[in-house]
């Protein structure tokens, strides 16, 4: 019977459902395994890429079931955020339908894949029920100090009129509108992720099986520095404004400052605006700047002269004057820096454009004949851990590391009343509050006598109303006419919902510790969490490897505070893998401006359009809609079947790799697995008797092939598991073993595909008799003793060129192998009648035969 992939599969899917086999209940007879794959945003459709990420999980799910394990492989949807504004504003619809129906759309291409999720878990973030218990969670945050409102500097479009994420300011616009971005003061709700900045830091040594990569990434942006806080000074400041605070990481170059620079948004710049119309333009300008590091590096350095002076800390005659200056930020130590020019090139760009001193504190140890910065040579910035000749350094003039200097200057500023040394973070309490109406309200209310109070458990969900519309920029919750309307929980009298909502980052931050009682009417039920957590294998994307990792480490450590994670949850992910990009080639033409457009690959054949228009051909990228360089799952499913596309997408590359796409390997697989369904149908249909020599050749391969698949499989080596698998199937092809030992070899050959190819292994399971399934079935266990051969294979090289090779007993002296190599007709044929030499036996490794 010929492999029909369309039929398997329906036909087993309904026999996992029938039999209840993903279900995830507790059980004190099995050891847990919990495997999650980050959640997909529900954006209509999903590519191949969606299709490696959650094979991949499903492979370590399925080994994991056959293992004895209790495993738990959930799955939900990540369905707030502006995308689903945007496509109601677009069409007219609402953000609630688009989405929904996105998810039902994803749903239905996902469950032909065959994964073993359990589909009881489902959720949406959008959900109510979610997003009540995230409201309850806010509250519970609040209580206990995790949660503040304060003013902060955002970035505003006065068009779209929201604050938008420094990633959605392009050149100093709104992605969406165009229009130019704005530095605004808002009063936002802050979580308190600072408080946990030294923990999370040191944590980071523990996950052992996190990506290196990814621990220094977290390391880097949660960015510990020892440094000095001091203060300038201020020389007739302005009512309220005797100092300037400054925090520096490097307090050596203090003897070597050149003028002090003020935030726009700093106190005394405000102040000082006022009073003077060029400075509150100059400050405006700067407001309309990003706030991302990368633009205010990229911009053109700034400043406006205040025409005040600040004195020097070590010396009262020594004056320096203040700026105005367009890269600092108010959320960066203090708001105020001290510009060291000749070892800062942004401080050296800065001084020589409005001509400011430039000393050096230090040099090379060693004269490399480079000028210094104030001979008009490169600001010097060597490694903290290089020795340099300090010129004006607190220890005088002596060579030191920046590193042992920097600790000297502290000790001396210290030793002299000049401030404190002081340990930072470079990480910010973290913004949640959006102006936008598709996420979770944020459950507080504005009270004209009581202030800001929290809402009432018993009142959550807080709901978004329906009956809104997106005819116009802003937060339709602002403009909605009853829906802020509300009772003071306090006292009761009139008052207005807060009208901001959550950043999704939020919702994604708990997603994977409500899977363990996604129905539950609290946040998590403790035994359930106790039971399930931590996630022993999560995967998903490297570019998630900052934000989403650090909020969701930052929630479990305050879940577990307000008493709804145990203390072992607080690290939540105990492994991380971060897979590559599916890619595909892309194909366009031009229209007549020479615009690109874009062609799915379903609409080429060979180069061009089905009325034989050629397309350009770029190399393969990954996987865009606005590029259509995407394949749909579906297409390769009707064409070829799930198993095709599991097999193809975990063979062709290591997985934390990109891999390639292509019709030509997406055909290959399939014959592959057709080759395997006719191999094992023929096995089970055939009676050959015993062949004892090839039954031990057989057995002993399928041994070593379950020990090598078992070992890729456990460490993320689905290609080279894969390989074997290839490789044992030829072997199992070529066999001269007899019926029974071609059973047992097939039966383990479905056993090992089962992972990668469920439905495939189903059915040769059942055809060789099997009863049960497959996926229920222990995994096999390889025999150790099988796993040594007591022979070996030996290649014959004949003055240094390979003839032949030999199979002997491992334990076989070295004459009689010596014997059998020259017996053999390739070496007797390449000796050509000559007497060898020397025969050189190398035992267990190489015969040479020198003539």
């Amino acid at each position: 019977m010929a492999y029909s992939a369309s039929e398997i599969e329906a036909k087993w899917q309904k026999a996992w459902d029938d039999a209840g086999l993903f279900r995830a209940e507790r059980s004190a007879d099995k050891p847990k395994y919990y495997v999650l794959e980050m959640f997909p945003y529900p954006s209509g459709r999903i590519h191949m890429g969606h299709v490696r990420n959650y094979t991949m999980g499903d492979v370590i799910a399925r080994q994991k079931i056959a293992t004895g394990h209790n495993v738990l492989h959930p799955m939900g949807w990540d369905a707030f955020g502006m995308p689903a504004e945007n496509a109601a504003m677009a069409s007219g619809g609402h953000p609630k339908d688009w989405t929904y129906s996105n998810i039902a759309d994803m749903r239905a291409q996902m469950k032909p894949l065959g994964l073993s999720i359990d589909w009881s878990r489902e959720f949406a973030t959008c959900d109510p029920e979610y997003y009540g218990q995230q409201q309850s969670l806010f509250l519970d945050f609040l209580e206990k100090g995790l949660v503040y409102r304060k003013n902060a500097v955002v970035n505003w479009d006065p068009v779209d009129m929201t604050v938008l994420a420094n990633e959605q300011v392009e050149d100093g616009r709104g992605w969406r509108s165009g229009a130019l971005v704005e530095r605004r003061e808002l009063t936002q709700w802050f979580f308190k992720i600072s408080d946990f900045a030294p923990d999370l830091l040191e944590a980071l040594d523990g996950l052992d099986d996190w990506p290196a990569k990814v621990r220094l990434m977290q390391e880097n942006w949660i960015g510990r520095s020892r440094g000095l806080q001091f203060a300038f000074g201020l020389i007739d400041g302005p009512d309220g404004h005797d100092r300037i605070e400054v925090y520096t990481t490097r307090p050596d170059t203090l003897l070597g400052a050149s003028f002090v620079g003020i935030s726009p948004d700093h106190p005394l710049a405000r102040q000082l605006e006022r009073d003077n119309a060029d400075l509150a333009a100059f400050n405006a300008e700067c407001r309309r700047m990003g706030t991302s590091e990368e633009e205010l590096e990229k911009a053109e350095k700034r400043g406006f002269d205040t025409g005040l002076r600040v004195r020097h800390p070590f010396d009262t005659a020594w004056e320096l004057p203040v700026y105005v200056a367009n890269f600092i930020l108010m959320d960066y130590g203090t708001g105020a820096i001290f510009g060291c020019p000749a070892h800062d090139q942004r401080d050296l760009d800065f001084a020589r454009k409005y001509d400011l001193p430039v000393m050096s504190t230090y040099a090379p140890a060693k004269d490399e004949g480079i000028p210094l910065p104030e001979d008009g040579g490169e600001a010097y910035v060597p490694p903290k851990t290089e020795t340099v000749i300090y010129i004006r350094g607190f220890a005088g003039e002596t060579e030191q590391t920046g590193n042992e200097a920097i600790e000297a200057a502290i000790d001396f500023c210290e030793a002299n009343g000049v401030g404190q040394g002081v340990t930072k973070y470079r990480l910010r309490d973290w913004g949640l509050s959006r102006q936008r109406y598709w996420g979770c309200p944020i459950p507080v209310v504005h009270c004209p006598t009581c202030g800001v109070v929290p809402e009432k458990k018993e009142n959550l969900p807080i709901r978004l109303p329906d009956d809104v519309s997106f005819d116009q920029p802003g937060n339709p919750l602002d403009r909605h006419p009853t829906w802020a309307d509300c009772a003071c929980p306090s006292c009761g009298e009139p008052a207005r919902r807060e009208t901001d909502t959550m950043d999704t980052f939020v919702d994604s931050s708990w997603y994977f510790v409500r899977f363990t009682a996604p129905h539950a009417n609290t946040p998590t039920v403790m035994e359930e969490a106790e039971y399930w957590m931590n996630v022993d294998q999560y995967i998903g994307g490297i570019e998630h490897a900052i934000l989403h990792l650090l909020y969701s480490r930052f929630f479990a450590r305050a879940m577990h505070v307000c008493g709804h994670l145990p203390a072992k949850a607080i690290e939540p992910f105990d492994a991380l893998f971060t897979q590559g990009m599916v890619t595909h080639e892309i194909y366009l033409t031009r229209d007549d401006k020479g615009r690109p457009v874009y062609h799915l690959p379903e609409d080429v054949t060979d180069g061009r359009l089905a009325d034989g228009t050629p397309v350009e051909v770029i190399p393969s990228a990954k996987m865009s809609k606005s590029k259509k360089n995407v394949v749909d799952p579906a297409t390769i499913i009707s064409a070829y079947g799930a198993d095709t596309a599991r097999w193809f997408v975990l063979s062709d590359s290591p997985p934390e790799r990109d891999v390639e796409w292509t019709a030509a390997g997406a055909e290959a697989a399939h014959k592959h697995l057709a080759r395997v369904h006719r191999i094992v149908s023929d096995i089970a249909a055939g009676s050959e008797g015993p062949a004892p020599e090839a039954d031990e050749a057989l057995l002993r391969e399928m041994h070593k092939t379950i020990h090598e698949v078992t070992g890729g499989v456990e460490s993320f080596g689905f290609n080279a598991a894969i390989a074997k698998l290839y490789a044992f199937t030829n072997t199992l092809s070529k066999s001269t073993a007899g019926s029974e030992a071609k059973r047992r070899a097939a039966g383990a050959l479905a056993q090992l595909m089962a992972p990668m190819t469920p439905h495939l292994s189903e059915e040769l399971w059942h055809m060789l008799g099997h009863e049960g399934l497959v996926t229920a079935a222990p995994w096999p266990v390889a025999d150790e003793a099988m796993l040594v051969s007591d022979s070996v294979t030996m290649p014959v090289q004949v003055n240094g060129k390979r003839r032949a090779e030999i199979s002997v007993p491992r334990d076989m002296p070295d004459t009689e192998v010596e014997k059998e190599a020259l017996s053999l007709e390739a070496v007797q044929r390449a000796m050509d009648g000559a007497t060898p030499r020397k025969v050189i036996v190398v035992p267990g490794r190489i015969v040479n035969v020198v003539v």
